[in-house]
C-alpha cells in the first residue's frame, strides 16, 4: 500500500548487493534478521497468495459497472506513464546481476504501519465489499470497489516491477504515489457517499446500524491512512531517497566509465607519481 514490495526488501536480498569483497557495516544477528522477514515476508506471501483473486477482483469489476470509466483507464494510463519514463526519463542502469535495489529500508514501526495499511486497505475493504454484495447493500459496494479496484492493480503493479531490474529506483517510486494521488479522491468520493449520502430508516435493526457505522469509519481511516502515507512518507521521504540513490549509482557508473577510458600510460604515470610523493 505504501510501497511495501519496492521499499523494503528481505534482508538476505539486500546481502546480495554487496560486491564480493565489501565488508558489512554491522554483524549480522539472525535472530532479529530472522524476525524482520518473518513480519514482511509475511505480509507480502500474503499479498502474493491473494493476486489471484485480486486479478479475478479486477475482472469481476470491470465488466460489472461498478467502476467509473475514469477509474477503469487509470491503470492504462499510469502503466503507459510509468513505461515511457523508464525509456525516456530514467532508464534503469541495467544491474540486471543483483536485482533491483532496496529504496528504503524501514524500522519495526515502519513495518507495523505497512501492516496496518494492508489491513485497512486492503483485507477490510474487501470484506466490505463481500458483505455488501452478501446483505445486499449495492450503495456500499458502489462506494467501496473504485477504491479496491484501484488498489488491487497498485499491488499488482508494484509486485511485477519490483521483481524487473528493467524499472529504476525513481520509477518504481513513482508507482505508489501515482495510484495514492488518485485513491485518495477515490476515496473522498467514498466518505461523501456514506456519511451524507446513505442514510438508515428510523426503526433500523442494531445489525444495520453497526454495518453502516462499520462503512463510515473504514472510509475514513482509510482517507487518514492514506493522506499520511502519501504527505508524510512517500513525498517526503519515499521519493527522495529514490532520487538519491538513482543519481548515486548513475555518478558511479560514469566514475567507472571514466575510468575505463582513460589510457594505460595516463594510468601508469599517475601511479608513478603518486609512489614519488
Amino acid at each position: 500500500m505504501s510501497g511495501v514490495s519496492l521499499a523494503v526488501a528481505p534482508r538476505n536480498e539486500l546481502d546480495h548487493t554487496k560486491t564480493p569483497g565489501e565488508k558489512p557495516e554491522h554483524k549480522h544477528n539472525p535472530l532479529r534478521e530472522q524476525q524482520q522477514q518473518s513480519v514482511v515476508g509475511g505480509v507480502m506471501r500474503s499479498l502474493r497468495v491473494i493476486e489471484l483473486q485480486l486479478v479475478a477482483f479486477i475482472m469481476v469489476f470491470s465488466v460489472s459497472g461498478l467502476v467509473p470509466l475514469l477509474d477503469l483507464v487509470f491503470p492504462a494510463f499510469a502503466s503507459t506513464y510509468i513505461i515511457a519514463l523508464s525509456r525516456f526519463a530514467f532508464p534503469s542502469h541495467g544491474r540486471v546481476s543483483t536485482g533491483p535495489p532496496e529504496i528504503f529500508q524501514g524500522s519495526k514501526i515502519f513495518r507495523l504501519f505497512v501492516i496496518l495499511g494492508t489491513t485497512i486497505g486492503l483485507f477490510l475493504p474487501l470484506a466490505y465489499v463481500l458483505g455488501g454484495f452478501a446483505r445486499g447493500d449495492d450503495h456500499a459496494v458502489r462506494s467501496a470497489t473504485p477504491h479496491l479496484f484501484l488498489l488491487s492493480f497498485q499491488i499488482l503493479t508494484e509486485n511485477v516491477i519490483s521483481g524487473l531490474s528493467l524499472f529504476s529506483p525513481p520509477v518504481r517510486a513513482l508507482v505508489p504515489l501515482l495510484y495514492t494521488v488518485r485513491r485518495i479522491f477515490v476515496i473522498i468520493d467514498w466518505m461523501f457517499g456514506v456519511w451524507l449520502n446513505k442514510t438508515l430508516p428510523a426503526n433500523a435493526q442494531l445489525k444495520d446500524i453497526a454495518w453502516d457505522w462499520f462503512g463510515k469509519v473504514l472510509a475514513a481511516a482509510n482517507l487518514l491512512y492514506f493522506s499520511f502515507n502519501l504527505l508524510c512518507f512517500l513525498i517526503p521521504r519515499f521519493l527522495p531517497r529514490a532520487f538519491e540513490k538513482y543519481f548515486r549509482e548513475r555518478d558511479e557508473i560514469h566514475s567507472k566509465i571514466s575510468e575505463d577510458k582513460r589510457p594505460p600510460a595516463a594510468n601508469k604515470s599517475q601511479t608513478t607519481d603518486n609512489k614519488l610523493d
